[in-house]
Parts: C-alpha cells; sequence; structure tokens
C-alpha cells in the first residue's frame, strides 16, 4: 500500500524548503493535508511527485514547489479574504483555508469539480472555506473586494476583473506565461494604480481559455 504519509513529508523536505517558502504555516499545511483526496483516485499516487496533477481534462494541481511559492510571495494573512480562482478539487482551498481568515474558491460552470470540492473540504473541517460556481474571467463581483487572489494556472495575461476585485493593498498572484516562458507574478494594488513583480520562472500549463490568441499571417 502506498505510504502517503511518508510521500508528503519527502514532498515538503525536498520540494518546499528547498526553494525559500520559510512561512511555516504554508510548509505545516501541505504537510498536513492528504493532497490525494483532492485528485481522482486513478491520479493519487502523483500526489507529492514534483509534476503538475491532473485533475481533469486540461486542468492540472500546479506543482507542489510552483504552488507553495506563490502563495508565499502573495504574503497571506490571517486576517485576508482571498479568492481562489481554477481551484480544481479544492486542494489550493484547503491550503489557503489554514493561512487565511475567508477563502472563496471558483470554479467554472459545467467542470463537475465544485461538488467533489466540496465534499473535500468538508472532510478536513475547512469550515471558513466555500466553493462557488461562477466563470474564471469574471471573478466573484459580488463577494469582494479581496485581500488577495490566486489564479491555479498559466494565463497570457490577468483578467481585468480579477484586478478591478482587489481590495486597496491586494495582491493578484499569476503566473504568466509567453510561449515556453513563464514567470510568477504579484501584481499589488494601490489607490491610483496597480503594479507588479516578478517572482520566479515557472511554465505550468495555461488554464483552458487563458491562452493566447493566436496570430495568423497571411
Amino acid at each position: 500500500m502506498f505510504d502517503f504519509e511518508t510521500a508528503r513529508l519527502a514532498m515538503v523536505n525536498s520540494q518546499i524548503r528547498p526553494n525559500d517558502v520559510t512561512d511555516h504555516r504554508i510548509q505545516d499545511a501541505m504537510a498536513e493535508l492528504p493532497r490525494e483526496r483532492f485528485l481522482p483516485k486513478s491520479k493519487a499516487a502523483e500526489a507529492y511527485a514534483d509534476i503538475e496533477a491532473k485533475v481533469s481534462e486540461g486542468r492540472y494541481l500546479l506543482a507542489p514547489r510552483d504552488f507553495a511559492r506563490l502563495i508565499h510571495a502573495a504574503g497571506i494573512k490571517p486576517s485576508d479574504v482571498v479568492l481562489d480562482i481554477a481551484c480544481g478539487r479544492g486542494y489550493s482551498t484547503a491550503v489557503l483555508s489554514r493561512l487565511a481568515d475567508t477563502v472563496v474558491g471558483l470554479e467554472q460552470q459545467g467542470s463537475g469539480m465544485i461538488e467533489k470540492a466540496t465534499k473535500a473540504l468538508q472532510s478536513i473541517s475547512a469550515d471558513n472555506a466555500v466553493v462557488v460556481e461562477g466563470d474564471l474571467k469574471s471573478g466573484v463581483p459580488g463577494q469582494g473586494p479581496f485581500d488577495v487572489i490566486i489564479v491555479n494556472g498559466a494565463v497570457d495575461a490577468p483578467a481585468q476583473a480579477w484586478l478591478d476585485q482587489l481590495a486597496v493593498g491586494g495582491r493578484l498572484a499569476i503566473i504568466k506565461r509567453d510561449g515556453p516562458v513563464g514567470c510568477a507574478c504579484i501584481h499589488k494594488k494601490t489607490r491610483e494604480t496597480t503594479g507588479y513583480r516578478r517572482v520566479f520562472d515557472a511554465t505550468p500549463s495555461f488554464l483552458p481559455s487563458f491562452e493566447p490568441e493566436a496570430n495568423f499571417v497571411f
């Protein structure tokens, strides 16, 4: 029988701690939460590998290292309200629920993952987290503003609705890709504008519908 607990600790010790994720809350959450529970049973053995794990057609969990570094860079505080975009089966929402006051996971219409995410979150008593259905590019305008917005997958550019739903001082954590080149970025909103900084290189799979538009040459 596969030893998930040993694999989980090995993931933290080999993928998370050595990559400058110094927030012990993140380390502890990822060492305790059963990542395999948030994957299809056929993919459970991949839960702690240093790869993206497939959760449905065209959708993946970020590799543990990339996910940990992204949320670490967002600087999530215990008082924060967080929007978790493209939360899949709820693993990212579960981790974030250990860091923030309130977490809203957003999953797209017809994905079939919302019920699975809700059940998985209930199984770990994540009482400060909820998963809602909606268009990923639209965010959840009725529930903002958010202190932090996390996006689970690569995008060509941030949706304007995400920036609009940030509170003043809020951070949008995304991974932007330009072909084979990708970089995690933290966008921070001030009263006057929104700026961003680059954090680390990463090239996860694009979220469906967030790929760059094809350029046709005649």
